[in-house]
C-alpha cells in the first residue's frame, strides 16, 4: 500500500516531509534511476511548477537529484499541469513532472509524475520511489533543511519560454483549429495560478475581448478566494462586464468552472450534459457513453438517460475516469469539479481544453451557454468536509456506522449518501443528495458531528 502518492500525486506542507528538500532530492533521483533501469538509457525529464513560493526550491530539489542519478532535466517554468504533459508527449520525454497542489492553498505543494502518453506515473513505480526516499532518510540523507532558492528560477530561461509557446501553439492551432471567438466578452479568473498569462493570451488570440481576474500571483495568492473554488467573484464580475461567459481555473488549470451570462454557476455536470449532447449529436459519442465519478449529481444521470446516454461512474478521482475512458473506449468523461478528460485529444484533464470545447458548441450551434445547459435540472446535494486524525475504515468504527445506516434508511430511495476520505488531504467527506435542500443538510450535518466526535482533530 501506497503511503506518499495519494490519487494525484505526492502532497503536503512544502518543507515537511515529504516535500522538504531532502525528500524531493531523493525523488528525482529514484524516478532518474528507475527510468534508467527500464529504458536502458539516461532518460529526459522535464518538469514545471504552479505559482506557490516554495514552487522554485521544490523543483530545483527534484531537478537535482534527476541529475545527479544522471538524467536530462529541463524546465518549462510556469506552466499548467496538462501543459506539462502535453510536452512530454511531443518532446518527447521520458516523465513529466509537475511541482503543484492543485486547488490547495499556497503553503501546501506536491509532485505528479506523468508518463509520455500523459497518464499518471504507475502504481509500482510510485511504490519504488516511495521505498527509496523511506531509505535514504533512514540513512541520514533526510536531515538536510529546505532553502530558499538563490539561484534563477528553473524555466525561466528562453528555452523555458520556448516551451510555453509550444504549449500555446498547440492549444489556439490544433485544439482550436478554425474557431473564432470575435464579438464575444469572456471573464476569465486565473486563480492567481499556472494559467495566469497562458489562458489570457489564448483567449485573446483566438479573438475574444478578455478580462482577466485574479491574474497577478505574488506566490502565496494562489486559489485564495479565487479561482474554481470560489466562484463568487467571477459571477460580479460576469454581470458588471455584461459578459457572454466567466471561466475560472484552479491553481494548476487542469479543471475549469463557469458562469453563464446570467451569473449562474456552470460545474463540471452541466458541461459533461453539453458536451455530450453536441457530440452524440455529431456522432462523436462513442458507445453513447458519458464517465462521471460517484459524486456526480443525479440529475446528470437522468438528463443524459433522457438521451438515452449512458452514465459510468468511478471512484473520485481523474485517473479512475480516465481508466474506465479507456476500457470502454468512451469519448468524454470527468468530475463535478470541472476535471473534463477527452482521450481522443490528451489523457490528462485540461481546463483550457475545456473551455475551448464549450466555446466551440456555443459558436457552432449560435446558443448561449443558458441556453444549452437547459434539460439538467440538479438535485439538492450537499457536501461536508471533515479534518479528521486519522483515516480508519468507516465501517470500522461503530458510532459512524451506525449514523450512516441511520442516514441511508432515511433517504431510502429518494436520495443517496457518498462517504469518503479525500485522497490528497485529511479530510473525511460526506455528501448527500435528496429531493429537499433542508433535509440533506440535515442529515449531512448530523452524520459529519459524528464523524468529528470519532476521528476530528484534537
Amino acid at each position: 500500500m501506497k503511503r506518499l502518492f495519494g490519487t494525484d500525486g505526492m502532497r503536503g506542507e512544502a518543507g515537511r516531509f515529504p516535500l522538504d528538500a531532502a525528500a524531493v532530492r531523493s525523488a528525482g533521483g529514484s524516478l532518474a534511476r528507475h527510468l534508467r533501469a527500464r529504458l536502458g538509457r539516461a532518460p529526459r525529464i522535464l518538469t514545471g511548477r504552479d505559482t506557490r513560493e516554495s514552487g522554485g526550491w521544490i523543483e530545483n530539489s527534484f531537478l537535482e537529484g534527476a541529475r545527479a542519478a544522471g538524467a536530462s532535466a529541463e524546465s518549462a517554468g510556469r506552466i499548467t499541469t496538462p501543459g506539462v504533459a502535453y510536452l512530454a508527449r511531443v518532446l518527447p520525454a521520458d516523465a513529466g513532472v509537475v511541482v503543484s497542489a492543485s486547488h490547495n492553498p499556497f503553503y501546501d505543494n506536491g509532485i505528479k509524475i506523468f508518463s509520455p502518453t500523459g497518464r499518471k506515473l504507475d502504481d509500482e513505480t510510485e511504490r519504488l520511489i516511495e521505498a527509496d526516499i523511506y531509505a535514504e532518510r533512514e540513512d541520514g540523507k533526510g536531515a538536510v533543511a529546505p532553502a530558499p532558492d538563490d539561484g534563477a528560477a528553473p524555466g525561466s530561461d528562453a528555452a523555458g519560454a520556448a516551451l510555453r509557446a509550444r504549449y500555446l501553439d498547440h492549444l489556439s492551432g490544433e485544439v482550436g483549429a478554425g474557431l473564432r471567438l470575435d464579438g464575444l466578452r469572456v471573464v476569465i479568473d486565473c486563480a492567481n495560478g499556472a494559467a495566469y498569462e497562458l489562458a489570457p493570451a489564448l483567449f485573446s488570440r483566438l479573438g475574444a475581448e478578455v478580462v482577466a481576474i485574479n491574474d497577478a500571483p505574488d506566490g502565496r495568492n494562489i486559489n485564495q478566494d479565487c479561482g474554481s473554488l470560489h466562484i463568487d467573484g467571477l459571477r460580479r464580475r460576469v454581470l458588471e462586464e455584461s459578459a457572454q461567459l466567466g471561466v475560472a481555473f484552479d491553481g494548476d488549470a487542469d479543471r475549469s468552472l463557469y458562469v453563464d451570462a446570467r451569473g449562474e454557476f456552470v460545474d463540471g455536470d452541466a458541461t459533461l450534459w453539453v458536451l455530450a449532447k453536441w457530440m452524440q449529436e455529431r456522432g462523436e459519442l462513442d458507445g453513447d457513453r458519458v464517465v462521471a465519478t460517484v459524486m456526480s449529481n443525479l440529475g446528470l444521470e437522468l438528463a443524459l438517460r433522457s438521451r438515452r446516454i449512458e452514465l459510468l461512474r468511478t471512484d473520485v478521482g481523474d485517473k479512475y475516469v480516465l481508466e474506465e475512458l479507456l476500457r470502454t473506449d468512451a469519448a468524454v468523461g470527468g468530475e463535478q469539479s470541472g476535471h473534463i478528460i477527452f482521450p481522443r485529444v490528451s489523457l490528462a484533464g485540461d481546463g483550457m481544453i475545456t473551455a475551448l470545447s464549450l466555446l466551440r458548441v456555443m459558436a457552432e450551434t449560435g446558443r448561449t451557454l443558458e441556453e444549452l445547459t437547459e434539460g439538467f435540472v440538479r438535485y439538492p446535494q450537499t457536501l461536508k468536509n471533515v479534518r479528521v486524525r486519522e483515516k480508519l475504515p468507516f465501517e470500522d468504527v461503530r458510532e459512524i456506522a451506525r449514523a450512516a445506516r441511520e442516514t441511508r434508511a432515511s433517504l431510502g430511495e429518494r436520495g443517496r449518501l457518498l462517504l469518503r476520505y479525500s485522497g490528497t488531504e485529511p479530510l473525511a467527506r460526506v455528501m448527500i443528495e435528496g429531493p429537499e435542500q433542508t433535509e440533506v443538510e440535515r442529515l449531512a450535518e448530523g452524520l459529519a458531528a459524528v464523524i468529528r466526535e470519532t476521528l476530528g482533530e484534537a
